[in-house]
């Protein structure tokens, strides 16, 4: 026991001062959203695309959607819902269907939805700016 004191005394002096050392960093209180296109590309380009005459992807192109019947774009093979929706796209329809596309149109196959209306928001005044 004689020799092991010692060093249990040295090692608890040596980590003594790191006792009161403290982590200093910076974590942004709220991180920035990208630009508007950015936005859109990472949340909504895998699947439609905003490109005047591109064909449709997973989903219809969304070039000019603002004032366009729903389930109405050429060569987009909607599902039935789509056929009885009845309505054209504004601010009111985007936003509801993006939250929650299912509730917009029965039967529809659009997986994705966005609870942030901040970005919500923000993909609807971009497509509106797409025409």
């Amino acid at each position: 026991m004689g020799r092991i004191a010692p060093l249990l005394i040295a090692g608890a002096i040596a980590a003594a001062p790191l006792t009161n050392v403290r982590a200093q960093f910076t974590v942004p209180m709220q991180a920035t959203q990208p630009d508007p296109a950015t936005l859109f590309t990472n949340q909504c380009g895998t699947c439609h695309s905003v490109k005047p005459g591109d064909m449709p992807r997973q989903g219809p192109n969304l070039f000019g959607v603002f004032g366009r019947k729903a389930g109405s774009f050429p060569g987009f093979r909607y599902s039935p819902g789509f056929a009885q929706a009845g309505f054209v796209w504004d601010e009111p329809h985007l936003d509801a269907y993006l939250t929650n596309p299912q509730a917009v149109i029965k039967g529809g196959v659009m997986a994705y939805r966005q609870a942030n209306p901040e970005t919500r928001n923000t993909i609807i005044a971009w497509l509106r700016e797409q025409h």
